[in-house]
């Protein structure tokens, strides 16, 4: 009876924990929250003053006291206590503590890379445990992106899917509900992309950018292929070598070169994966193509890259940020067979 009352009143959740944002998705609700994964904390200590969009606010423009960090790489954990105050604030703001969550805490699906270990996959368990979750289970991006974008996953066929966010890049190829190929490139992602940017006008141009600038030149004119009309973008830094600000202007050729090695990563990673294909699911694949998910996926012209390169049709999905989470929500639905199958292990 008690166990009853418990399974009506807990809540599920679904969270896509990624290492540039975050999503959380409710069951009957849908996703209600998005904000990026950073925290600001005092210099010095660990005690927590923004977290999310507040916190993103912050980084490159804090005082010396405050630091805005990002306690998510590569989609892992790089540091616990700061992840496990992220997860604290999401949990909170989405689901208020209330009289009866002393019986019952929140359920938790969390997506995690395909290519972490069993030690990172700890790590997540007890972050999310130590933020106030009850029971923790955790699924692969790609399955949950394959899920999330409305690939047939428990057909006796294959589909791909490419999931490209802040962190990684995560290659998988699925039938019958499990993942029968998969890839990760933890270099591959949007962060890399910004890395590539700063570090290409700080070599050329002697001007330093932050990671805001960088990331803003890449959404305006950054590209993965040739572009019917290529543009330029004004950005504003510091010089170098005199030390004061400084605007100029660069062009979509110039970042499409800055963007060719990690671009690169991304299509060595899909070749690879496919080079492992049995032939049964390779017809399929050939029919069917690959989907990319994934904030970083939108990089124009990525998509007719790796048609050119793969040979193979490929579609950007519909809600490419959203994929992931939503796959974690499709999951809730099938919550207590997870649990079973959990507590049977």
């Amino acid at each position: 009876m008690f166990g009853k009352v418990k399974s009506f009143f807990s809540t599920d959740i679904g969270i896509d924990l990624g290492t540039a944002n975050s999503l959380v998705y409710m069951k009957d609700r849908g996703i209600v929250l998005r904000e990026p994964s950073v925290v600001a904390i005092q210099a010095g200590t660990k005690r927590v003053l923004a977290v999310g969009l507040e916190a993103k606010k912050m980084i490159g423009v804090t005082p010396r006291n405050i630091v805005a960090i990002r306690p998510m790489k590569s989609g892992v954990i790089s540091d616990f206590d700061i992840t496990e105050a992220m997860l604290r604030y999401f949990i909170n703001k989405v689901c208020p503590k209330r009289f009866y969550s002393r019986y019952s805490k929140p359920r938790l699906v969390v997506a995690v890379p395909s290519g972490i270990t069993d030690v990172e996959k700890r790590a997540v368990e007890e972050a999310a445990h130590d933020a106030g979750a009850g029971e923790v289970f955790l699924i692969e991006e790609p399955m949950a992106a394959a899920i999330g974008v409305g690939l047939p996953v428990d057909e006796p066929a294959g589909s791909m899917i490419v999931d490209i966010g802040g962190g990684t890049c995560e290659v998988a190829i699925i039938s019958l509900s499990g993942i029968v190929h998969s890839f990760s490139a933890r270099a591959a992602g949007g962060d890399a992309m910004d890395e590539a940017i700063i570090s290409y006008i700080k070599n050329t141009y002697k001007l330093m950018i932050g990671e805001r600038t960088a990331e803003q030149i890449k959404v305006g004119i950054g590209s993965a292929f040739p572009m019917a009309e290529e543009t330029s973008m004004e950005i504003k830094g510091l010089d170098v070598i005199s030390g004061l600000p400084k605007t100029m202007t660069v062009t979509s050729e110039e970042i499409r070169g800055a963007l060719k090695g990690t671009v690169q990563l991304i299509v060595d990673a899909v070749k690879s994966t496919l080079e492992r294909v049995e032939p049964e699911l390779a017809g399929d694949l050939v029919d069917r193509g690959l989907v990319l998910s994934g904030g970083s996926s939108q990089l124009r012209g990525l998509d007719k890259l790796l048609a050119q390169q793969t040979g193979l049709p490929v579609m950007l999905a519909d809600d490419p940020i959203s994929a992931v989470a939503e796959g974690t929500g499709m999951v809730i639905d099938n919550i207590e067979i997870l649990a079973q199958n959990k507590r049977a292990q």
